[in-house]
């Protein structure tokens, strides 16, 4: 096996590891809701608390990466997370639940950032959209597995178990990035923010990605609180097991058709797939309140076919997978409905990341002065307004107005990204810039 190919493989591993820990945490949230019953403002802090720390993260990350060796930042990164992934097995209230948070966010940005940067570095300028593709598949992979083992390891061991196996692939990945990755060449002098900041491009892009960060924000974390809280609180009131099979349908649509779309993208223009994966995203969004109603409509069996079937096999048996199955127990004709817009949120998404992440990696690589990291950087840092403040939004939203709200307010953040990116494009570019970038 070529050196370059261990390379991203250990970063493909990476990213599998971060994946893992995001869908853990996404996967028993609304346990810890139904658990510590928090007021409307820890609710929005149990999302938001992540997303400060890691909006604390991308300088020096981005910065460090860039001006020093982006493998031992990347290291320290993961380090931190080992540490976060060991901090939730001890958490007990939901203060304790916030500040875990908190860390987990500092470290996942960290990786995430100084992974793709080393990825896009890597990777030849004709298939850096395949290769973050391919990047983000093994996240998204990971998100499958997490998302279903993670509810069954739940109910049948607890949280430190989870835990225990979060800590353990983190440090598997860790000595793979020391052992086979090489240490980075490239040092980029000053502070390449200031040159990137007037990258006309990077601009326009900020103008959707900025807005679209709502959407994104509300939606991804509400599908399983949706599917997970009570009743009372308008949710379906679905097991944790439950809750990770309909995580698993986006996570498993985005991984398979990232690369594909990648690749597409790769040939055919970038900016005309963030386009239509946002336009695709806000649709689906707006239809998600309505998977009850079409359940019903459509008269769906209360669940998956076939399940009890695998419940009474010797392999579930054996993986402890069988309580899990039959803790899928009291689901409802939404809940296949619900599975199918998930997945195609996931085909939605797959269309715009590995196009959005290489024309962030082409200008920080283009740009004089500028870097790969501290573009990723600016990336994340116009996520962070959108995904900070609509978490609150979405708190306020369920325990007043009602859940379904928030759904609606996703799809419309969704549709207003697109059409100020395809004007300010046309504006600022030219009508044929839609198919040239």
């Amino acid at each position: 096996m070529n050196d370059d190919r261990l390379q991203f493989l250990s970063l493909y591993l990476v990213r599998f590891a971060g994946g893992f820990g995001l869908a853990a945490l996404t996967t028993l949230l609304p346990t810890y809701i139904n658990l510590y019953d928090p007021s409307a403002l820890l609710l929005g802090l149990f999302t938001s608390g992540y997303t400060l720390a890691s909006t604390l993260a991308i300088v020096p990350f981005a910065w460090g990466g860039d001006a020093g060796d982006k493998r031992t930042a990347l290291v320290v990164a993961i380090g931190i997370a080992t540490l976060a992934y060991t901090a939730f097995a001890f958490v007990s209230g939901s203060w304790q639940f916030v500040g875990a948070r908190a860390m987990q966010g500092f470290a996942a940005t960290g990786a995430s950032l100084l992974s793709l940067s080393l990825v896009g570095e890597l990777a030849p300028t004709g298939g850096r959209a395949n290769h973050i593709g391919k990047a983000n598949a093994a996240r998204l992979a990971s998100g499958i597995v997490g998302a279903l083992s993670v509810g069954a390891l739940y109910e049948v061991y607890g949280f430190q178990t989870v835990y225990a196996v979060l800590v353990a692939l983190l440090v598997v990945s860790m000595v793979a990035v020391v052992l086979f990755v090489r240490p980075d060449p490239v040092r980029i002098e000053g502070f390449p923010f200031s040159s990137l900041s007037v990258n006309e491009r990077l601009r326009t892009l900020t103008t959707f990605r900025g807005q679209y960060a709502v959407a994104v924000t509300l939606v991804r974390t509400w599908v399983p609180i949706y599917a997970g809280v009570e009743v009372a609180q308008g949710g379906l009131a679905y097991a944790p097991f439950a809750v990770g099979v309909v995580i698993t349908a986006e996570r498993g649509a985005n991984m398979l058709f990232q690369p594909y779309t990648g690749r597409l993208s790769d040939r055919f223009g970038r900016a005309a797939f963030i386009a239509l994966g946002g336009t695709g995203y806000g649709a689906i969004a707006l239809a998600v309140p309505f998977t009850p109603g079409v359940g019903s409509v459509l008269a769906l069996p209360p669940g998956i076919p076939g399940m009890e079937w695998l419940a009474a096999t010797a392999p579930v048996k054996w993986v402890g997978v069988e309580a899990a199955v039959a803790g899928l127990g009291n689901l409802s004709p939404a809940f296949l409905p619900l599975i199918a817009c998930n997945a195609l949120l996931g085909i939605a998404d797959a269309f715009r990341e590995p196009a959005s992440m290489a024309l962030f990696a082409d200008e920080g690589e283009n740009t004089e002065g500028g870097g790969v990291a501290s573009s990723f950087g600016i990336r994340e840092f116009v996520w962070r307004p959108g995904s900070i403040g609509a978490p609150f939004v979405g708190g306020w939203l369920q325990t007043n107005v009602g859940i379904d709200w928030v759904f609606y307010l996703g799809g419309g953040a969704a549709f207003a990204a697109v059409a100020v990116f395809v004007l300010v494009l046309a504006s600022q570019h030219g009508a044929g810039a839609l198919r040239r970038w």
